[in-house]
């Protein structure tokens, strides 16, 4: 098999189509693995910036990327009749929500439209993009065949859901471990052969791209759903007196059947709060409504409402109305500790603040300034005594490690904790837990 054996001698030229927070980790891997990589993205500026070794992403070690680039092992271009020279090329390009909150493909379909007049025979191509069970067999292997090759003859298709988790410190790219679903049996194989000579992790292979890409949806979903759960929960506790934050760390205590999740102020990033809708859009496609997932959904997309409320009647007791007041936010990225803010509940937040007539400035060490509907927003360049002295209320949105909560505590009015990244600040009188 002549693929398998490019791959097995690494002369193989891989690529990889969107060079964001999925695509550019992977392409670096590959580089360093000895493959000759190319990064293809519509964007100039990340392209020029991925030719001068010059990173943009957290999880990329600067020097790694310097280096490749520099051993010409990793390139990146916007031409792509450059697909022609590749053997194998992964598709990590966005699968967000349309204003409709249904799944918006159009990224993948571009991406596929564009592969097709350089596909060749003997290639290897897969979707790491999230989205709903079909997409690989009904949407991609289509296009791709208009090419003129067949599917599982021809050519290679499979599915490998990526599984970035931005900021992780123990979890990257290489060490996570990878699921990969073919076309057919032999697709499989070459998408895991592919994958075994770049990553230290284990390959688990399953019976098709649909497994795979439910599996996915599971991932985040389970995620969604118990979050929905201690969210509620939370809000319940509040009603009743209760430290809710106590009582996960109670029942943690358990060695067994109970994993940790923790309320908050929504959800972010670009899976968990995504996920469940595309599955919930499919599942119409059968006459099947995914009741139980759709609650979670209304839960934790209402937090940030909530969040206002609770903020206005903290506000409440310092004789304060909501409009004309200041309220200083802390953190704007949808995690903490790193720069990413797709899909941050913070801005929601920060929104919901501002259509109550409130004054809301934010800071957050990662994120200068953040950009929604086209106007952008900047932030405080630093957390200065008079800028916590000047608001009515602080709330906390991220819980960076690196903020100095201490100082907050001794210069803040009052503060919402939606994030009980304060639990080590002994004087708690001016402070409230979500």
């Amino acid at each position: 098999m002549k693929l398998l054996e490019k791959i097995h001698k690494k002369n193989a030229i891989l690529g990889v189509i969107g060079l964001g927070y999925v695509g550019l980790p992977l392409a670096v891997e590959k580089a360093k693995a000895g493959f000759r990589t190319i990064g293809f993205d519509v964007q100039v500026s990340k392209v020029d910036m991925v030719n001068v070794g010059e990173n943009y992403i957290g999880d990329v070690v600067n020097e790694d990327l310097e280096e490749i680039v520099k051993s010409g092992l990793l390139s990146a271009t916007t031409d792509f009749s450059q697909v022609a020279s590749a053997d194998c090329v992964c598709i990590c390009v966005p699968t967000p929500l349309d204003e409709y909150q249904q799944p918006d493909i159009s990224y993948v379909r571009a991406s596929a439209e564009s592969i097709v007049p350089y596909m060749h025979k003997d290639m290897l191509i897969v979707l790491e993009s999230t989205t709903y069970p079909g997409t690989t067999e009904e949407l991609l292997k289509p296009i791709l065949e208009r090419s003129g090759l067949r599917c599982g003859i021809d050519f290679y298709l499979a599915f490998s859901p990526e599984r970035v988790d931005p900021g992780n410190l123990i979890y990257k790219t290489k060490n996570t471990p990878k699921v990969v679903g073919g076309i057919t049996a032999e697709c499989t194989e070459i998408a895991a052969a592919m994958y075994e000579a770049i990553l230290e992790a284990p390959i688990h292979r399953v019976s098709s791209p649909a497994v795979a890409e439910m599996e996915k949806i599971l991932e985040n979903t389970y995620r969604n759903v118990n979050i929905g759960l201690v969210n509620e929960l939370a809000m319940l506790s509040h009603k009743m007196g209760i430290n809710f934050w106590e009582v996960i760390d109670a029942a943690k205590s358990k060695p067994y059947g109970f994993q940790a999740f923790y309320p908050g102020p929504g959800l972010g990033g670009h899976c968990i709060p995504l996920d469940p809708y595309y599955l919930s859009w499919k599942a119409r496609e059968y006459g099947f409504h995914t009741s139980m997932i759709e609650s979670s959904m209304m839960i934790n997309d209402r937090m940030p409402e909530y969040c206002a409320e609770r903020a206005s009647k903290i506000l409440n007791r310092f004789k304060k109305a909501m409009r004309g007041s200041k309220v200083l936010v802390l953190g704007v990225a949808y995690k903490q500790d790193i720069e990413d803010y797709r899909e941050s509940p913070a801005i929601s937040v920060i929104n919901e603040l501002e259509k109550e007539g409130v004054e809301v400035v934010y800071f957050d060490p990662f994120v200068s300034e953040y950009r929604e509907h086209g106007v952008v927003k900047m932030g405080e360049l630093e957390l200065t005594e008079e800028l916590i002295e000047s608001a009515d209320l602080v709330i906390v949105t991220t819980a960076h490690t690196i903020v100095d909560y201490a100082f907050v505590q001794r210069h803040a009015k009052a503060i919402f904790d939606t994030k009980n990244a304060m639990k080590h600040i002994s004087v708690r009188h001016n402070i409230e837990l979500l």
